[in-house]
């Protein structure tokens, strides 16, 4: 996987071959690299693409959960008293695709059992249908930066997304950020880049029209 400083890099080199004297911190470049990366990634959401490149997805493998009053998960004729499960903590910020939140599983630890997701309106209409009792099935639904178990006794769960940032684990506590993978699918990586530099140019009046020989995402 393409690093986060060596996409940092190939930008600043790209902008400072024309303009030497340009002065470009990291950390701006890379908020500039991440516009368009969430750009362009929303794009492909919306035409159901990103579901197939697993290296942009990641595991929280146990957010513990805890009961709260329904009425701050927003269940619609619910009376306060009545308990609900959410996540203890909030999730990492999430990437937000074409239908929202991009969440590819919520499950149990062992992954045996998944859950679905809903809205708060929905979960409340269906609990009303003469059915309802038979269903089986587990939901949840995003509010607020956490996630709700309306029919949920487990103690906690397991999320798979796209986090806008890497999301904290043991493995990343001593790794530098620039030497962290780009969690982007890399079919992409050289149309980012090129917005970016193109942005990054416009604001320091740097020619937009230059040659391909000058301006070359890939090198």
């Amino acid at each position: 996987m393409v690093t986060i400083g060596t996409v940092i890099s190939r930008v600043k080199n790209q902008v400072k071959a024309v303009r030497q004297d340009a002065f470009l911190t990291d950390r701006y470049v890379y908020s500039v690299v991440v516009k368009y990366s969430q750009l362009l990634m929303r794009r492909q959401d919306s035409q159901n693409k990103l579901m197939k490149f697993n290296s942009i997805w990641r595991t929280l493998d146990c957010l513990e959960l805890i009961e709260v009053d329904k009425i701050e998960a927003c269940c619609a004729g619910i009376k306060s008293g009545c308990t609900i499960h959410r996540t203890k903590e909030k999730l990492p910020t999430m990437l937000e695709g074409y239908w929202g939140p991009l969440i590819r599983t919520v499950s149990s630890i062992d992954a045996s059992e998944e859950l679905y997701a809903t809205t708060p309106g929905q979960y409340t209409s269906m609990t009303k249908t003469t059915g309802f009792k038979y269903n089986k099935f587990k939901y949840f639904w995003y509010l607020n930066g956490y996630l709700y178990m309306p029919n949920l006794d487990w103690d906690a769960i397991k999320v798979e997304a796209i986090f806008t940032e890497d999301a904290t684990n043991d493995a990343n506590a001593c790794t530098k950020k620039q030497d962290l993978g780009i969690n982007v699918p890399e079919f992409l990586l050289a149309e980012i880049e090129a917005m970016a530099i193109k942005d990054l140019g416009s604001r320091m009046s740097i020619p937009t029209d230059l040659s391909d020989d000058n301006i070359n995402p890939n090198r």
